[in-house]
């Protein structure tokens, strides 16, 4: 991503529905797995410009990660309290872990050429009983300029997902499609306006609260289907695992 990518996603991601859904989902599969306590450590991978990780710091002990300096140097300004690191090594965060608890990426995987390499070592820091929250873009038949514009390598059929960790140490309690209840409209709009470029747009008046509202409003199903075969949904824009080391 470049420079004015990171500025508009720092503008974006405390409003458009799309980020405060997903965040609402995100502290919902946190909350079941790790629940709240006194200095439970979580480590954000891939943290971005830092409104997850601000989010989550009011009640988690919170470590973001980030390759790009211009991201950290966004994060840091806009949310002084939590601590930010600028790499792409991911054992930056093992000290943090040392006494469990949990790891999220969320939409990282498919901006990196060799994502199994970078999940390898994700869970190599990761102390037995701990946790790994991951999200990614699903449907490769979605594929649009949206993805291009943003630096996306692919998009994930949940079987190319699973094969990721089908050899890692860890347990998986969850494999599910999400943004489900939107899949209809957003994949008219990907496959029928594909020189339009990103989507990333608030939407006029109340339709971005109406928006956020659909789409946080899965979390009760994603959470009802950790540790279940069944997954939560048969379709959807995107992909959520939940994964315990063993």
């Amino acid at each position: 991503m470049q420079h004015e990518q990171f500025v508009a996603h720092a503008r974006l991601e405390d409003r458009h529905w799309w980020f405060t859904g997903r965040r609402a989902i995100l502290t919902a599969l946190i909350h079941a797995v790790a629940p709240p306590g006194a200095g439970v450590a979580l480590v954000d991978v891939g943290c971005g410009t830092g409104g997850n990780a601000a989010a989550l710091a009011r009640e988690y002990r919170v470590l973001g990660l980030d390759p790009s300096a211009d991201a950290v140097a966004l994060a840091r300004s806009r949310f002084p309290a939590v601590q930010f690191i600028q790499t792409d090594d991911p054992e930056a965060g093992r000290a943090h872990l040392a006494q469990g608890g949990v790891v999220i990426m969320t939409d990282v995987l498919e901006h990196v050429a060799d994502d199994r390499d970078l999940l390898a070592r994700v869970i190599a820091v990761l102390p037995a009983g701990g946790h790994l929250i991951l999200t990614v873009p699903a449907d490769p038949g979605l594929w649009s300029r949206h993805d291009t514009q943003f630096g996306h390598h692919r998009r994930y059929r949940t079987e190319d997902f699973r094969a990721l960790w089908h050899d890692a140490p860890v347990e998986e309690r969850l494999l599910t499609p999400f943004n489900s209840r939107l899949w209809p409209v957003i994949a008219t709009i990907r496959r029928f306006t594909h020189d339009n470029g990103s989507d990333l747009q608030i939407p006029t008046g109340p339709l971005n609260a109406v928006l956020h509202r659909i789409f946080a409003g899965e979390a009760k199903a994603l959470v009802r289907a950790i540790d279940h075969e069944t997954p939560a949904f048969s379709r959807g824009v995107s992909l959520a695992a939940v994964l315990r080391k063993l």
